[in-house]
């Protein structure tokens, strides 16, 4: 019988009312109660890690999760983590870099509606998840909800309210389930590798969003203090010549110690710099371009990457352009 650790870290599904609004509270064997259990054949133990809303999930938080799995890891085989929607992406891009090459299921799941409601998306979603772990071919980090399993790295919270709240950005889903069984769309995983864990992640790391009004002295306290800033650039890759402007001067002047990754503020399919002239015009500096990334995966890599490798620009965009978890279909090398 397949033994599976049920990890709870809050979020709505372990909500309950308060004077202040929905608050975690309910702990992971609370959450089993709610579910029917008479046609599983997998045993469950649970671990309540945290209870904390996943606004306030922050990268400590992360690495908790990560050596609660590492500890755990040959005990079980499989983990099914519940956590708040709102950065669940963030986190299951996280663990996609901080876990890799796993044999066994990493499963993270949440809810738009509490589990104790009597209209709630929550059971389907614990219940769905726990069965995808327990399965022999599922392996890696995911999220599945809805009915969907998404790869860790290529999730995205589209919709505040509706049930159907995560797509799969630039990529397919891995499987979707119905009544309680799998159907795998992709399942090429290469397991030969031993998992490997990593423990360290460096976040300085900026995200700065292009808007039509933005002015270049705000750059300078951005390269003050961080050693990476993803630049959320126009279309598939448009860069303002004030900005561009003021780019190349402040790389210069930190003598290229900076990262910069390029990509896109548009959702789907992705950045090429190279096809318009407004792109182009910062060729002459390094930088690294996150293709058909998400923003969630290209933050956690960068900082795995800058937490656990020497700051060589050509190190950085080896690991960079690695693909890990699906997260780029683009490979430079």
């Amino acid at each position: 019988m397949k033994k599976i650790l049920l990890i709870s870290t809050g979020g709505t599904i372990a909500s309950m009312p308060s004077s202040d609004g929905l608050v975690p509270q309910i702990d992971s064997k609370k959450l089993l109660e709610y579910l029917n259990f008479t046609k599983l054949n997998f045993k469950i133990d649970t671990i309540n890690l945290f209870n904390v809303d996943s606004t306030d999930m922050q990268p400590e938080h992360w690495l908790r999760i990560k050596d609660e799995i590492k500890n755990n890891y040959n005990k079980y085989d499989g983990f099914v983590i519940t956590h708040g929607t709102d950065t669940m992406a963030y986190t299951a891009s996280a663990l996609s870099y901080l876990i890799q090459n796993s044999k066994k299921p990493i499963v993270l799941t949440g809810a738009q509606k509490s589990i104790d409601m009597d209209i709630t998306d929550a059971k389907n979603n614990l219940l769905n998840s726990l069965i995808y772990a327990s399965k022999e071919k599922s392996s890696g980090i995911t999220i599945v909800f809805n009915g969907k399993v998404i790869a860790g790295t290529r999730a995205r919270k589209e919709r505040t309210k509706s049930f159907d709240a995560f797509t799969s950005i630039n990529f397919p889903f891995l499987a979707i389930i119905q009544d309680e069984k799998v159907y795998r769309y992709i399942t090429d995983r290469n397991n030969e590798k031993e998992v490997k864990f990593f423990d360290n992640l460096n976040t300085n790391v900026f995200v700065l969003k292009l808007i039509p009004s933005l002015t270049p002295k705000i750059l300078d306290e951005i390269f003050k203090n961080y050693d990476a800033i993803i630049i959320e650039s126009y279309g598939v890759g448009g860069i303002p010549k004030i900005i561009e402007t003021k780019l190349k001067e402040l790389v210069q002047t930190y003598n290229n110690e900076k990262i910069i990754i390029m990509t896109t503020q548009v959702p789907q399919e992705g950045s090429d710099i190279g096809v318009y002239e407004v792109g182009k015009r910062i060729s002459s500096i390094s930088y690294l371009e996150a293709h058909d990334m998400t923003i969630e995966s290209t933050v956690t890599k960068i900082m795995w990457i800058l937490g656990n490798f020497d700051f060589k620009f050509t190190e950085i965009e080896n690991e960079f352009y690695r693909k890990i978890n699906y997260d780029m279909i683009f490979n430079e090398k």
